[in-house]
């Protein structure tokens, strides 16, 4: 028999841990590995294992005799019934303590949560810079229109499943040397409902659910970048019988601009312009998010200098402020230049040559 982990490593707490730190630390991990949840091969024996350590040491005599005696000082009080511990129930106990917040909430015994949906669109580099509301279709899982939901012909109705007899769950109590272990499961025949469909709606065949192609408005907000995921709550696949919708994740793809670049919320802009007007200065009109803007460039300008021009970059998403536009100044080298040009540049060599005499 393999040997059983510590209990502590268990639920991946300090032995000094405090009881609202272990009852904390359970909730969380038994959440992520409950069978309902948690479709792995090995998510019913981890559940197992938690339940196990817990039992132990959310209860002070057990912790106490576990502290200082290891797994022998409570070998048998777990799955083989806590009677002789005070436990009773044992396993079912823990269980319908927390088969609430284990089956979702909100939605019938049993029920599961709908699916998560995803999707991508497109937008352009100033619609993400500035924002937008774009119109999305999205293919879900929407309550039947037949039935309402329901999974029963219209005008016939549901019946007790024998098998649970209307409580969605099947308790089996087993009598063992140690006590009596009670172990409570999912009714398999109602999948938890209590109530079985005799009848089942021709339209959806008693799921109760039906695909349907759905139009909704997406506001982009201004600032998000590209990559970035927007989750909408609810607006996935509808649960089972009553249970809670799942989400829609819709990515965002960001189109490169012809001249602009993005370096967080700053917007960058390479303006290209002659030797003479980098040599004499000049003013020129830019194109920003905003509108065109004036920036004059001061002569003997330098190729590489970067002028800012303050808030005209993209919007903060989490703050109301903006980038800036940075204009970084490239001095172009003709690569051509005409009789009359070559004259001239060949006069004013002349004249740096006398200059550096």
């Amino acid at each position: 028999m393999a040997s059983k982990r510590d209990y502590y490593e268990v639920l991946g707490v300090d032995r000094n841990a405090s009881a609202d730190e272990i009852k904390k630390a359970f909730r969380k991990l038994a959440f992520q590995f409950h069978p309902d949840h948690n479709q792995n091969a090995d998510s019913e024996a981890k559940f197992k294992e938690l339940n196990e350590a817990y039992s132990v040491l959310s209860d002070e005599e057990k912790r106490a005799a576990y502290d200082r005696f290891g797994h022998a000082g409570v070998d048998g009080s777990f799955g083989q019934g806590f009677g002789d511990f005070g436990f009773g129930g044992g396993f079912g106990s823990i269980f319908e303590d927390f088969f609430d917040a284990f089956s979702g909430g909100g939605g019938q015994k049993g029920a599961r949560r709908g699916s998560d949906l995803h999707q991508q669109i497109t937008v352009t580099f100033e619609e993400a810079a500035l924002g937008c509301s774009v119109d999305i279709r999205i293919n879900r899982l929407e309550q039947c229109s037949n039935c309402n939901g329901s999974g029963a012909r219209p005008g016939s109705s549901t019946s007790r499943c024998p098998e649970c007899n209307g409580n969605g769950k099947i308790k089996r109590v087993q009598q063992s040397l140690f006590g009596q272990f009670t172990n409570i499961t999912t009714c398999p025949r109602c999948n938890g409902e209590g109530r079985i469909v005799t009848d089942p709606c021709p339209q959806c065949h008693g799921s109760g659910r039906e695909r349907k192609e759905h139009t909704m408005k997406l506001k982009v907000p201004a600032g998000i970048d590209n990559g970035t995921s927007l989750k909408l709550n609810g607006q996935g696949d509808i649960g089972e019988k009553g249970a809670p919708a799942g989400d829609l994740y819709v990515a965002i793809e960001v189109q490169p601009h012809p001249f602009f670049t993005r370096d967080g919320t700053d917007i960058i802009y390479e303006l290209h312009i002659n030797i003479a007007q980098a040599a004499l200065g000049t003013e020129v009109e830019i194109p920003t998010l905003y509108g065109n803007e004036k920036l004059k460039i001061p002569a003997g300008s330098q190729s590489g200098r970067v002028f800012t021009l303050k808030g005209k970059g993209i919007q903060h998403l989490r703050r109301n402020a903006k980038g800036d536009q940075l204009v970084r100044l490239m001095v172009v080298t003709p690569e051509k230049l005409s009789k009359e040009q070559r004259r001239l540049f060949e006069e004013l060599e002349k004249t740096f040559a006398k200059s550096e005499k």
